[in-house]
């Protein structure tokens, strides 16, 4: 018996945990209050996508056949009956050897997803073996997908369910319609799995995580059958969709399915709601909703604060079945493998955003306003607790943006502990991230960035608020790109105010820097207005007339009209195509206009915009304060005599052997000696770095002009290989 169970209702990402929970038992491993968690969603598509779940699913009497792809599925049934299990178990890494017969060709039963394969062939040409199997692997699932959708639940989606139900839902009458329906065939999966767990668990509180509006109507779901089946049992919701979506709650009809509704960090609330089981009176709460005198009431009466990031404790992903977790490949857009293929370890370098100014973002809710960072030795502890917890050394920090001189630090504390991680995280594209801290950060393992370019034009970068110049994210992608760092750029079109010629501009700017390799991944997003964000609560400031409904419900998007009159929507197939194009390296002699069926504007960049802000001069100035480290190892000395017009003095050589090269270096015997000394005290296994200010005054004890020394060519080719100014 367990107090609390903690669910991730169907569905997120097939190949990894949601962390919420995670999070949550970390932090009630810290109280001593003992707790289960489930991933809901994976179990369900698991018990869904087996033998036996196909079968049921070909069995169901009232199927309509209505297209030809279904009749094509629905006869080769056998087939899929017969292959599923093996495919699960190769996605699942458990059976790699079945890659070869899945690439040979005529193992698996293809319906339509596969007619897009010529395109794939191209897209995916240079995959390796194990790849491309995954994604034949995923098109097969997703044909079955495509049956399920048409001929058995319309609302389900692998990632998402019912999900238009739970997006921009002002009232609760569509969703409780719904909820006053028959439950349906993947409701009954779920249900079924529920009652199992709640029989087994036995909790006494139920916490569900509701992440995405494709989660809320199975949580309601879920909580109904709980309130029918298993009274006794106080059901609770938080998450990321009541934390920006239900802070307008008004319908009392919510609180038939839940007892509470907690707002922002999940933490103390929870903790309180288990306290107030012991008490009738006096009873203490943190953002939560609930009924009181059949009246509902939002409680904040709580006079303990919020906990810190650093007292939450690590994250703990017992209980979930980590190795059952399935990797696909959907797409050819490098960054989306990372989301779908492999198992990653979620962390939280810092609690907020410390830049919080972006106007298309929700900075008015605490997930962003309250910025708190953690030391980076607490932080690295967390990572080798959840690598020998899971087996796994893959992170994702899921920072809204990862701050640079927190990176550092978690950086050169990975390197100082020799740990061989894989990381990658969100960031902003700013100047802090010079080619020295690129190069650290590769050093420790991060293999990829993401980051918000936005509309790539600097009246809009300035109107957003964004911090960063279009020659700024050139220079740095550069900087990534160079130190061996995937880079992939979130893009938007649609934005307040934006013209036709901005929109064509923007893709001009893109289309140079995938041009010139340094992006190699991408994604278009439309503007979408939501309530908490700047352009939401001040739309007048944006030209934007929001769409005004009263809220009993939902409330986060909001439809409205630009008062310049563009249909931004017209842009998007063009955009998407272009930059798909892009991704893989062709295309960039088109014309734009080539992939518009309309009339464009010719951009007003010019062809070498992008170029000429790559080679802006270097700044040769030193800063005194910046730390100084040495990430390569220890050289080999040999010292020899020089002689020039009767003069020999003593010379000292220092070879180096880096993991693909080696290379000399020839000084003086005595500044060799000094180096060497500096490279021990430099070392990244120290604690304490050394500033230029301070090299500076240990090498002009003995000798004039630093500046002289530390540019010279034996000094430029240590900076090329690990001699970095952080």
């Amino acid at each position: 018996m367990k107090d609390i169970l903690l669910i991730t209702p169907p569905f997120t990402q097939l190949n990894t945990p949601y962390p919420a929970t995670a999070y949550l038992k970390g932090f009630l491993n810290t109280k001593n209050i003992p707790s289960f968690q489930m991933d809901l969603g994976i179990e369900v598509i698991l018990k869904l996508f087996s033998s036996k779940g196909l079968e049921h699913v070909f069995s169901i009497n009232d199927v309509q056949l209505a297209t030809l792809n279904c009749q094509r599925i629905f006869s080769l049934r056998e087939e899929y009956i017969k292959t599923i299990d093996a495919v699960i178990a190769f996605l699942q890494g458990k059976n790699p050897s079945l890659a070869r017969q899945i690439c040979s060709g005529n193992f698996l039963p293809e319906a339509s997803r596969f007619d897009q394969l010529d395109d794939m062939e191209w897209a995916f040409g240079t995959m390796g073996m194990q790849d491309k199997a995954k994604h034949f692997a995923t098109l097969y699932l997703e044909d079955l997908s495509d049956f399920i959708v048409e001929c058995v639940d319309e609302n389900f989606g692998f990632s998402r369910y019912a999900e238009r139900l739970g997006r921009s839902a002002n009232s609760f009458d569509e969703l409780y319609l719904h909820l006053n329906q028959q439950p349906t065939y993947i409701d009954q999966i779920t249900l079924q799995i529920l009652k199992e767990r709640l029989n087994e668990v036995q909790p006494k509180l139920i916490c569900f995580s509701v992440p995405f509006p494709g989660n809320l109507y199975s949580a309601f779901r879920c909580a109904q059958f709980i309130k029918k089946h298993f009274p006794q049992i106080k059901i609770a919701m938080g998450g990321g969709f009541p934390n920006t979506e239900l802070r307008d709650l008004k319908d009392k009809r919510v609180f038939e399915f839940f007892d509470f509704i907690t707002l922002d960090d999940g933490e103390l609330p929870i903790q309180l709601l288990i306290e107030n089981e012991q008490l009738t009176t006096d009873k203490e709460y943190k953002r939560t909703f609930l009924l009181e005198n059949d009246e509902l009431v939002y409680k904040n009466n709580a006079t303990q604060p919020d906990y810190k990031h650093s007292q939450v404790g690590t994250p703990d992903y017992s209980d979930l079945p980590l190795t059952n977790y399935i990797s696909v490949i959907e797409m050819a857009n490098p960054m989306h493998s990372l989301w779908s293929d492999g198992r990653w370890n979620k962390l939280t370098m810092a609690h907020g955003c410390y830049w919080g100014k972006c106007t298309f973002c929700d900075i008015s809710l605490d997930y962003i306003k309250l910025y708190e960072p953690i030391a980076a030795k607490i932080l690295v502890d967390r990572m080798e607790e959840l690598i020998a917890q899971t087996g796994e050394n893959g992170f994702h920090f899921v920072d809204e943006a990862a701050p640079p001189a927190l990176m550092r630090e978690v950086a050169l504390e990975i390197i100082r502990r020799k740990l061989v991680v894989s990381w990658w995280t969100n960031i902003r594209f700013e100047k802090s991230f010079t080619a020295d801290l690129c190069l650290l950060l590769k050093t420790s393992g991060c293999i990829a960035v993401s980051g918000g370019l936005e509309v790539a034009s600097d009246r809009l970068l300035e109107l957003i608020k964004k911090g960063v110049t279009v020659e700024q994210v050139a220079q740095v992608t550069r900087n990534f790109t160079e130190s061996g760092i995937m880079v992939h750029a979130y893009l938007m079109y649609g934005y307040p105010t934006q013209t036709i010629q901005e929109t064509i501009d923007s893709l001009e700017m893109i289309r140079q820097l995938f041009e010139l390799g340094v992006l190699q991944s991408g994604f278009w997003h439309q503007f979408a207005m939501t309530a908490h964000s700047p352009v939401g609560m001040f739309p007048e400031e944006f030209g934007v007339i929001p769409e005004l409904n009263e809220i009993s419900f939902a409330n986060n998007d909001i439809n409205f009209k630009d008062k310049t009159g563009i249909n931004h929507d017209k842009f998007s197939y063009g955009l998407k195509k272009s930059l798909f194009n892009y991704m893989h390296g062709i295309g960039f002699d088109f014309e734009l206009s080539e992939w518009f069926d309309f009339k464009i504007p010719r951009t007003t960049i010019a062809p070498d915009y992008i170029i000429s802000c790559l080679e802006k001069a270097t700044d040769f100035s030193l800063k005194p304060s910046a730390k100084v480290v040495w990430i390569g190892g220890k050289p080999i000395e040999s010292i020899f005599t020089k002689s020039k017009k009767g003069t020999t003095w003593e010379m000292m050589q220092l070879t180096f052997h880096e993991k693909t090269q080696s290379f000399d270096i020839t000084l003086e015997k005595d500044k060799g000696e000094w180096l060497l000394k500096s490279l021990e005290l430099i070392s990244v296994s120290n604690d304490k770095l050394l500033t230029i200010a301070q090299l500076k005054e240990s090498f002009e004890t003995e000798w004039d002009d630093f500046e002289l020394f530390w540019f010279s060519k034996s000094i430029d080719k240590l900076r090329q290989f690990g001699l970095l100014v952080l």
